[in-house]
């Protein structure tokens, strides 16, 4: 189920809501029924929300919910065996990420190497197009919605308990409420459990937490459905298209309409749900910080999809000696996190790439290049290496493999003279302008010089009421969209 669909616009963000409200208003014999009463109802609501789609895969969150609930009390309940346990969880928890996520480029790799005739160069390109043989006739396998991220969450509870940083929840609702909790459920934030422990067990709905919350709905659902599907039908036409026949003006509007797609996507997706979160008494951590007016590519990660790098951070990095054993061993650090990051996001080489892409930046800028940005007075020059590389990122990430990558980088970046065979202007409506202009001068470049002047001013009354008035408008804007359209997708159910 989408937030931005109107079965839940109009059914079930109501019923939950108000479901939640007589529950906070009902007088039970003590605070901590009323919250387990209130904690069952959104677990309840929650798995609905999931089964939506496709009942099949509850029963998968359903076991990842189980092992890492005994997991957790089991190794909670004795100093014996413990690194063992952990071991053993993470195991499952990876078994299931692996048959779901990476069985079928796995099945791609054997056809490949089966059908090898002694050519070699043809056995890396049958492997690099992700097409397979069916030699094998194994069914392709569905990846079920939110995976990664449900399966990161969860594991994440696990090792904090295996480190003593937070107690064993006992209780099992409460922890199938933690990882199946609707709003972040299928996209983010991905939550530590310390991080909502305390809200689980007591928290309480405010009027000003309420309307912040309600801020941050609209003004995520007005990102997600009037820009990111704006720019989202842009790409997908263009990349649709034969790349040989691109040119690079054509090639280039394909990729900045991605570029802006994906922010207004994930990031109105991420502000729903926290706005959600709020409505309903809980208080999730930013993901976005505006990473599009970053300066170098360490700045871009610390403003893009904040909870899965802080996850990586605190789990992989760290463990892994983070900077604390020279500048070798920090620059391996560096790599296997964004190879690990590359291979999160999906089974494709094209993942693997933009992996090890970032990987290799990084390293360079720990390096040396972090410190000739610095001292450069041209801030803006460090602006466009950082949105370059980000660009470049985002073709292998957009394309169906690798072969397309490389062809629609050649599209983008030509040696010679290239003819298109398709007009730019056949793509670019007075909507899709307006959008362009509005998608990149609200991507930061006009918040964050006017945040302190808002952060002055947006209790007064002029301010709250341009507030209240955006929001309305937004919102009338975004359903006569989703009335009106059928284009509607969200990039990142498939991770």
């Amino acid at each position: 189920m989408l937030f931005s669909s109107m079965i839940f616009l109009w059914v079930f963000l109501p019923i939950v809501i108000i479901g939640n409200f007589i529950l906070s208003i009902v007088k039970f014999k003590n605070k901590e029924t009323g919250i387990k009463a209130k904690n069952i109802f959104l677990l309840i609501s929650s798995l609905i929300f999931y089964a939506w789609g496709e009942l099949n895969y509850l029963f998968i969150m359903l076991a990842s919910i189980l092992i890492n609930y005994v997991g957790g009390r089991v190794i909670g309940v004795a100093e014996k065996y413990r690194k063992c346990k952990l071991t053993l969880i993470i195991i499952l928890n990876l078994g299931i990420l692996f048959v779901f996520k990476y069985f079928n480029m796995v099945v791609i790799i054997i056809e490949s190497i089966l059908s090898f005739e002694g050519n070699f160069i043809e056995l890396l390109q049958n492997m690099l197009s992700m097409s397979g043989t069916g030699e094998l006739g194994l069914p392709y396998i569905v990846l079920p919605i939110g995976i990664s991220f449900f399966t990161f969450q969860a594991m994440s509870y696990v090792v904090d308990v295996y480190r003593k940083e937070t107690d064993v929840q006992k209780n099992f609702f409460s922890f199938a409420l933690y990882v199946s909790f609707f709003p972040q459920l299928v996209a983010g934030p991905i939550v530590k459990y310390s991080d909502i422990a305390e809200q689980l067990q007591k928290r309480k709905e405010t009027i000003a937490l309420f309307v912040s919350g309600q801020k941050r709905f609209c003004y995520g659902m007005a990102k997600k459905v009037l820009l990111a599907n704006t720019f989202g039908e842009v790409a997908d036409n263009i990349w649709s298209l034969d790349t040989a026949g691109l040119g690079p003006a054509l090639a280039w509007l394909g990729i900045l309409a991605y570029t802006l797609q994906i922010y207004y996507d994930f990031s109105g997706y991420s502000d729903m749900a926290i706005g959600i979160g709020r409505m309903l008494g809980f208080e999730f951590k930013e993901n976005f910080n505006y990473p599009y007016t970053s300066l170098s590519v360490q700045e871009f990660w610390r403003r893009w999809h904040i909870s899965l790098s802080t996850w990586f951070r605190e789990y992989v990095y760290i463990p892994l000696g983070g900077n604390r054993k020279g500048m070798a061993k920090t620059c391996m650090n560096v790599f296997i996190v964004f190879l690990l990051t590359g291979v999160w996001h999906g089974a494709n080489f094209t993942f693997l790439i933009w992996g090890i892409m970032y990987a290799l930046l990084l390293i360079l800028e720990r390096l040396f290049l972090g410190k000739l940005l610095a001292r450069n007075p041209i801030k803006v020059f460090n602006w466009i290496y950082c949105m370059m590389a980000v660009i470049v990122g985002w073709v292998f990430f957009r394309a169906d493999n690798v072969f397309q990558a490389i062809a629609y980088l050649q599209q983008m970046f030509p040696l010679a003279a290239t003819q298109s065979y398709y007009s730019v202007f056949s793509y670019l409506s007075m909507k899709v302008i307006v959008a362009f202009l509005a998608g990149i001068l609200f991507a930061g470049f006009l918040q964050r010089p006017l945040s302190a002047l808002y952060e002055k001013t947006k209790d007064t009354i002029p301010v709250k009421t341009a507030d209240l008035c955006v929001q309305i408008v937004t919102l009338i804007l975004c359903i006569f969209m989703m009335v009106s359209g059928t284009y509607n997708p969200f990039i990142y159910f498939q991770f």
